[in-house]
């Protein structure tokens, strides 16, 4: 290894570990880079795990990783918590997934699969615990969406998901003065912690037991974003994370953050 690549790493190393994260910063920061898809998805899924209850889990339980992306979450589901992954996702294809979870040395707990969030093929009460990270924002918000998907944990069960989201809900139909230049359609599907409690109580399906704000979470998004957009071999990534740390630059967390949800099956 040169000494340039080597001063790159052990500064991305640097940048990447953080105190609030100390599971997720022992993971390559190269790998994390080149497998990201959004905010630091192993950053986030290490919030939720404490109020998940995943530490709780029994040896070979088992966890649908829903929205799995490149399974950087399935991975360190497996690694940390000893437990059996179903990783599902749309866009990645499970023949593009197994490459990587094998190269991690969890191929015999992580079965990526092809599944689209409304057609899910498993039987009721075939998980102990469901985990969505920065993807239930596209499809949960429909109001018939958690009772079909909770039918598929065992009773007692959790779902737990990480999501982008909004402080405050916004009145009317316009966002936020300092984000309407970089407002896009899909940013409706960001709510704040209340709408989502308000929202899984209502469905009847679960006992809400957390919905809250990731304190300075808009930090730790910007951050990731600077070292992406420095950072990444692809093009559109660093185009895309560019556009983000500008936003979140003008916001400076007065609207965006992250919210996680807790749900236990009833």
């Amino acid at each position: 290894m040169s000494d340039i690549t080597s001063s790159t790493t052990d500064d991305l190393t640097r940048r990447l570990t953080h105190t609030r994260y100390p599971r997720s910063s022992r993971y390559d920061a190269r790998w994390t880079i080149e497998n990201q898809m959004g905010p630091h998805a192993l950053w986030l899924l290490e919030w939720l795990a404490p109020a998940l209850g995943l530490a709780e889990l029994r040896p070979g339980a088992r966890v649908l990783d829903l929205g799995c992306g490149r399974a950087m979450t399935s991975v360190f589901l497996a690694r940390e918590y000893d437990v059996q992954v179903t990783a599902a996702d749309l866009w990645v294809k499970p023949d593009e997934n197994a490459p990587r979870i094998a190269e991690a040395g969890v191929a015999d707990r992580v079965l990526p699969v092809f599944a689209e969030a409304h057609d899910l093929p498993f039987g009721e009460g075939s998980f102990d615990a469901i985990v969505s990270i920065d993807a239930y924002q596209y499809f949960g918000t429909n109001d018939l969406y958690l009772p079909t998907l909770t039918r598929l944990l065992k009773p007692g069960g959790r779902i737990g998901v990480v999501v982008p989201a909004l402080r405050e809900e916004i009145d009317g139909t316009a966002p936020p003065e300092q984000l309407q230049r970089f407002w896009e359609p899909d940013f409706w599907c960001f709510h704040s912690a209340a709408w989502w409690r308000r929202h899984w109580t209502r469905s009847g399906a679960v006992e809400v037991e957390a919905a809250d704000w990731l304190t300075d979470g808009w930090r730790d998004w910007l951050l990731w974003c600077e070292v992406v957009a420095e950072h990444s071999t692809d093009d559109f990534h660093v185009r895309m994370a560019g556009q983000c740390a500008e936003m979140l630059r003008v916001d400076q967390g007065r609207a965006l953050g992250f919210v996680r949800v807790v749900g236990r099956r009833l």
